[in-house]
């Protein structure tokens, strides 16, 4: 658990449109829904967790966790599901995690290591850097961009972080990953049923080895 006390937010509100409209959070890998599977990475590094939801869903309320709305008409992306959960939390906890539905292989010090490199930094956010590309949905950010977010949203109806990173400085926290051992790659999306494919393929090898280990 990180010292200073994060909350968590994983954004659930895509349309999945490269599923053929079938909702991917939903998506069953290894006999869980991809949700679950991230929810179960992401909640021991944070002190608590909400879903960032286009509207609120009966599908989501199994998992019982607050369901956090786009806070304006019509689909805001990943910026409006971070703008409801800067909201939710406000008052609450002063630095926030983002990490995306559908990756089933985040990095379990994902929370300790941004922040540490945002504090670091002393900048109010930070977001993953991989293989040279910055994965914007897994960040952490400060309460203090409450308001220029707000203004970015709801007044400039800005709904992805390339243009809002543009007007705030945010810290790069880059992970390395050499493929040798085994594991996922930490960040691997699964956007579409080809990629659903191939994160079974690294679950069957994950689990392949964790017996050799134990044997």
């Amino acid at each position: 658990m990180p010292t200073t006390a994060i909350a968590g937010a994983v954004l659930a509100g895509g349309r999945s449109s490269r599923m053929g409209g079938r909702n991917k959070a939903q998506a069953t890998l290894a006999g869980k829904t991809l949700i679950e599977h991230v929810i179960g990475r992401v909640g021991p590094q944070v002190d608590t967790l909400a879903l960032c939801v286009e509207s609120r869903s009966a599908a989501f309320s199994a998992y019982g966790l607050p369901q956090l709305p786009d806070p304006a008409p019509g689909h805001q992306g990943p910026l409006g599901g971070l703008l409801a959960a800067l909201r939710h939390f406000a008052g609450r906890y002063r630095w926030v995690l983002l990490v995306p539905c559908d990756a089933p292989f985040l990095p379990a010090d994902l929370a300790t290591r941004l922040l540490a490199r945002a504090a670091g930094c002393a900048l109010p956010a930070a977001v993953a850097i991989y293989r040279g590309q910055t994965q914007p949905t897994f960040s952490i950010w400060h309460q203090s961009l409450l308001p220029g977010l707000e203004t970015a949203v709801c007044e400039e109806g800005l709904g992805g972080f390339r243009q809002f990173t543009r007007t705030v400085r945010v810290a790069e926290c880059d992970w390395q990953y050499d493929g040798r051992s085994g594991e996922p790659p930490p960040f691997f999306n699964v956007n579409d049923e080809a990629t659903l494919e191939e994160a079974q393929r690294w679950m069957n090898t994950a689990g392949e080895l964790s017996r050799r280990c134990s044997a």
